[in-house]
């Protein structure tokens, strides 16, 4: 169902700024929720590199130049999207939502704005709904959950409902422990059919496994989520990947790992132009996309940031963010003394110390929460 433009309207005054959807998810999730939303790993460590490597950087404008028109559209394989960004996979969406559609509901959102959706396979509903609501550009990632006729019956339905690449993610052979949600006893509900052979499976999950997908299916467009260092990006190539993900999974799997934008200039390299870098980790400003760009990313991921505003709003929270998102990002080309996302690259960065301590939403300083505490 398209994004109710009435809808839409009555959200313009009531966010101008992003950090005003934390505030308003933050009221309408439950605790449990919320903590499994914006917290990681044992000590968060990855998590909050991830926001320190992004502030670590500063943006070297040029002025006196024409930027009297912005064009900050681009392509995903030969396909326009309004904004270089998309909506990355989040298991448990149905538990998010505002409604009781979840994954249609952001995918939907995605749509309405003009910005691709990669459907995590544990949120609901399911890929053909999903793909039913979704109208513009849609990408199916898997949890492996099951043996190679499984992963291939996953394929083909995504094949056969319009999906334009498929993903598998990479980085979750363990399941890591997240200290939020094991303090509170926090069974989260879409885990609770990943018995211990369904995550035997994913511990499995092997360079043969790549090789034969590509094999039996050399035009699917195949994505690994969860690179994080050259040597994997290397071999990723050899196999013919079409899209490298650097991902730590936003801090949620490996603790005391690096930031994603840390990681992303060594995956460029490694890559070297044969596939294509996609990158996600605590991206949550206009200023936070460019910096991935001018570093080599050809688009980026928003995980949490979504989140709080389909908690908030539902669909049409995720078109206002994302309209938001959109003129931070405008503004950053145009102050940077750019037209194009093509203009970008390393010259418009240089290493600087942070000025704000690392958090999740250390990228909000007007943002004050209560700390719930333990």
């Amino acid at each position: 169902m398209p994004v109710n433009p009435e809808t839409l309207a009555a959200l313009q005054d009531k966010y101008l700024a992003l950090h005003e959807f934390v505030k308003v998810a933050k009221g309408r999730l439950d605790a449990n929720l919320w903590d499994y939303l914006v917290g990681a790993t044992e000590t968060e460590t990855t998590m909050r590199r991830n926001r320190m490597g992004i502030d670590a950087l500063a943006l070297r404008p040029r002025v006196l130049r024409d930027v009297s028109e912005i064009d900050s559209t681009s392509t995903l394989f030969d396909k326009t999207i309004r904004l270089p960004v998309f909506l990355a996979p989040v298991g448990g969406l149905e538990f998010m939502a505002v409604g009781a559609n979840g994954a249609v509901t952001a995918g939907e959102g995605a749509s309405g704005f003009g910005v691709p959706i990669m459907l995590s396979s544990v949120s609901k509903p399911g890929l053909e709904d999903v793909a039913a609501a979704a109208t513009g550009m849609k990408i199916y990632q898997l949890y492996v959950r099951g043996d190679a006729a499984s992963i291939e019956d996953s394929i083909q339905r995504a094949k056969a409902h319009g999906y334009d690449a498929f993903c598998l993610t990479v980085d979750t052979a363990i399941y890591s422990r997240r200290e939020r949600d094991i303090v509170r006893r926090f069974a989260k509900p879409w885990r609770a059919s990943a018995t211990n052979q369904a995550q035997h499976y994913q511990a499995q999950l092997n360079w043969n496994d790549v090789k034969r997908i590509k094999d039996q299916h050399p035009d699917l467009k195949l994505i690994l989520k969860g690179i994080a260092t050259a040597e994997d990006a290397m071999i990723a190539v050899q196999h013919g990947v079409e899209v490298v993900y650097v991902s730590n999974h936003g801090g949620r799997q490996l603790d005391a790992g690096r930031g994603s934008i840390e990681v992303l200039p060594e995956v460029v390299q490694a890559v070297g132009g044969r596939a294509k870098v996609w990158v996600d980790g605590g991206f949550s400003r206009g200023t936070d996309i460019v910096k991935a760009l001018c570093l080599g990313a050809e688009a980026v991921g928003l995980g949490r940031l979504y989140c709080y505003a389909l908690a908030a709003d539902g669909a049409a929270g995720v078109v206002r963010l994302l309209e938001i998102l959109e003129n931070e990002f405008r503004s950053a080309l145009g102050l940077l003394g750019v037209t194009s996302v093509a203009e970008l690259g390393p010259g418009f960065v240089h290493a600087a110390m942070p000025t704000n301590l690392p958090h999740v939403h250390s990228a909000f300083p007007l943002l004050r929460l209560d700390d719930s505490g333990y």
